[in-house]
């Protein structure tokens, strides 16, 4: 990817945050590379270089800077709303895939040979998938250095390293500085809560409208599965390894996470999946200067700057609240919800944990008597299938797109992870009985993570519409929102937030 030297110096002599994670400056003088914001003096032109990757600048020999800590900046948002092999790759490398299945994995997911994906992501990124992943390990390894009590070797293996001289020669190479003198330097304890707990900041682009994403939150939470609560969401998680729990807190420049896991190999997918949730990686100056461009939403936008699209950390979760939610409202559609997880409460779902070698929420090593109860995963959908059809609560046709819905994920014909191709997921979707566009249209606006989704027959669309002075019947609201494109699925909350 080429980057505009002019363009990338400007930023880091105004040291603009708006454009960390977007790209990465070394500086061949001191050999460091640093977010844009860094606030170390301005580099000379003749020592600077730009890189599209943190992974890039490692593989020309820079360490990370230790003052602004670039490993840690929000990632770019090319790769998390790029619906083309790059940006799938980057969010299946994000969720740990190269971590768990290797190279091989992550071509066979994405439908490439391997030798034709790493010449892609060089391309893109000035590095390879192996290099990417690696980069992603560096990072995974000093936040478990530095928040919690583990051992060397333990992090080692945790963080996705073969062996312990790979991960000390890892983090001497990516932050100049042994492992042990990391833990020292960064002077921390680990986090209170018990063993398997982590708290970290999770950064992002500023304006964030927290209080917009945890009132959607709230509206639909799930009693047992996540909760709002004094600012904080909490939600229970289904990761690789195990079960696990997060709890966010929006703060000013940063999300407080504080992660529950019963296995410390699932942190970087959970913190990739946290950071799905709650849109950290958008670029709200680009959305908002689209949208406020319109008469109608600058007022909005004005007075509410920054809001994000809520995501979901389980495609299949998402797809089922979806269909569930087709003409009902969302208080309906949560009673419905809350019935059939009553029925997958937790006695069915320790007996699929100990079915598949997990230790489920509650066990005795893990529940510390300081900490609340664990809430629980979404159900999946092998366990959707079981299901007899009096809980359903629904019209039988309803009841049967679901399970059509889980037969499918669970025959791996339907991928619904961050990585799937969206143009073909919402085509296999569309394919089932009982989906049409406005339900496949918000599981690819809230599960696959589309940016320029519009919802033009949904109730509370049109009402939000009408509430701005808009057009309120489908077909002309549709053609009106063309103005929004790229980013009509941000239109679509903030009509949701008119209504």
């Amino acid at each position: 990817m080429e980057l505009d030297f002019e363009r990338c110096y400007r930023a880091v002599d105004s040291r603009d945050q708006r454009f960390d994670g977007w790209f990465y400056t070394g500086v061949t003088s001191t050999g460091i590379y640093c977010r844009p914001s860094c606030p170390a003096m301005t580099p000379k032109r003749q020592n600077v270089r730009f890189f599209p990757s943190a992974a890039a600048a490692q593989g020309a020999g820079l360490r990370a800077c230790r003052r602004c800590r670039p490993d840690a900046a929000p990632g770019s948002p090319q790769w998390d709303v790029r619906a083309d092999v790059v940006g799938r790759a980057m969010r299946l490398i994000a969720d740990g895939v190269v971590d768990r299945h290797g190279i091989p994995g992550l071509a066979t997911r994405l439908g490439y040979t391997e030798r034709h994906l790493h010449r892609m992501l060089r391309a893109e990124l000035g590095a390879g998938p192996l290099a990417l992943a690696r980069a992603q390990r560096a990072q995974t390894a000093r936040t478990l250095i530095e928040t919690t009590g583990l051992g060397m070797a333990e992090i080692a293996f945790a963080a996705g390293f073969g062996s312990v001289r790979q991960f000390n020669d890892t983090v001497r190479e990516v932050f100049g500085t042994a492992p042990s003198e990391l833990r020292t330097a960064g002077n921390r304890r680990p986090a209170p809560g018990g063993a398997g707990t982590i708290t970290l900041r999770l950064a992002y682009r500023p304006p964030l409208h927290a209080a917009a994403l945890l009132d959607f939150l709230a509206l639909r939470a799930l009693p047992g599965v996540e909760e709002v609560r004094d600012g904080t969401y909490r939600r229970g998680l289904r990761l690789p390894h195990g079960p696990g729990e997060a709890a966010l807190t929006p703060a000013d420049g940063h999300v407080t996470a504080t992660l529950r896991l019963t296995d410390m190999r699932d942190l970087a997918p959970a913190v990739a999946r946290c950071r799905r949730l709650l849109d950290l990686d958008a670029d709200p100056t680009a959305v908002d200067g689209v949208l406020a461009a319109d008469p109608a939403l600058a007022g909005a936008v004005a007075a509410e700057p920054g809001v994000r699209v809520p995501r979901s950390v389980d495609g299949f979760e998402m797809a089922l609240r979806a269909i569930v939610g087709q003409q009902v409202s969302v208080r309906s559609a949560r009673t419905t919800l809350t019935r059939l997880l009553t029925h997958l409460s937790r006695p069915h779902l320790d007996r699929a944990a100990e079915d598949s070698g997990e230790r489920p929420p509650g066990d005795e090593a893990l529940d510390q008597p300081e900490q609340p109860a664990w809430l629980r995963g979404f159900p999946t959908a092998e366990e959707v299938l079981d299901v007899p059809d009096e809980v359903f609560g629904m019209p039988a046709g309803r009841r049967e797109t679901i399970r059509a819905l889980a037969r499918a994920v669970a025959d791996e014909a339907l991928d619904l992870a961050p990585g799937g191709d969206r143009e073909e997921t919402v085509r296999r979707l569309l394919a089932l009985p009982g989906i049409g566009p406005w339900t496949a249209g918000y599981v690819a606006m809230r599960a696959l993570g589309d940016p320029d989704v519009f919802l033009p027959t949904d109730l509370a669309v049109r009402r939000g519409a009408a509430a701005l002075g808009l057009a309120d019947d489908s077909k002309t609201l549709d053609a009106y929102a063309d103005r929004w494109r790229p980013w009509r699925s941000y239109a679509v909350i903030r009509l949701w937030r008119a209504a």
